[in-house]
């Protein structure tokens, strides 16, 4: 992507980026980007479901696998392949959601993708067309991705929860337990090199914790069967209610292409 449509994008979004007179590069951006991209942890042997700092892992690797992904290991499930997955997926009765939705969100985009969006549970909207992120919120997350050249077509974007909670409520532990096995083998089919948490719901699900989402953000944490570096940002909803927080996220995005780009 050239800079100037990058630019554009970035405007959309609600962010400014200054470039100094006389220059048309983006040093401050490539020098905060190599910044971010040096903090991520390793990936010889990480801990899936892992939350750390900038640059260690735990060592008791047992310890650190989450009951998230524990619950995760359903043998029908973790055989089946793409289409079979979704198609379960649409036909689930594992939960009471089943009886309020529409019709269930297994996700969009390509399966050899790599970078995995999670968001937290589909909306009204999104009950009624059966896509993750549409509307306002996912228009919005549609211009976060482009400004870092990316788009529904090249990566791919689920929920935690594969069925919307009745008006919209946060969704249940039993739920995201019911949905963990379908989760857990699309992170096995994709295999991204990054995962991106959307909100709050989703990043304390997938790594059982109640910090918010503010200390949550600006580190790696490791997610999933190989471990894949997750990233935790805010959800377009909230960013749409609190557009001064759209600098915060585009920070946590730089982080993201920098560690594509590696």
């Amino acid at each position: 992507m050239d800079e100037s449509t990058r630019r554009a994008y970035l405007e959309a979004m609600g962010v400014t980026v200054w470039v100094p007179r006389g220059s048309r590069g983006t040093d401050a951006d490539t020098e905060e980007t190599a910044r971010a991209a040096s903090s991520v942890p390793p990936a010889t042997e990480p801990s899936p479901g892992t939350s750390t700092g900038p640059t260690s892992l735990p060592e008791d690797d047992a310890a650190a696998v989450t009951s998230f992904e524990r619950s995760a290991a359903t043998s029908d499930v973790a055989s089946m392949d793409g289409e079979t997955l979704r198609r379960t997926i649409l036909g689930c009765t594992a939960c009471g959601l089943c009886e309020t939705r529409t019709q269930a969100v297994p996700g969009v985009g390509s399966l050899t993708a790599d970078l995995l969006v999670i968001g937290e549970a589909p909306g009204q909207e999104e009950d009624r067309r059966g896509e993750p992120f549409v509307g306002r919120a996912g228009q919005l997350l549609d211009r976060m991705l482009a400004a870092i050249g990316l788009d529904r077509q090249t990566v791919y974007i689920t929920n935690v929860l594969k069925c919307r909670p009745p008006n919209n409520r946060d969704p249940r532990a039993d739920e995201v337990q019911a949905c963990a096995a379908y989760l857990r083998r699309q992170i096995e089919l994709i295999d991204p090199k990054v995962i991106l948490s959307v909100g709050r719901i989703s990043a304390q699900s997938l790594l059982e914790t109640d910090e918010t989402i503010g200390r949550l953000r600006e580190r790696w944490h490791r997610f999933g069967p190989n471990g894949a570096p997750l990233r935790v940002t805010y959800h377009p909803a909230y960013l749409l209610r609190s557009p001064g927080q759209k600098r915060k996220s585009w920070g946590d995005l730089k982080a993201v292409r920098a560690l594509l780009a590696d």
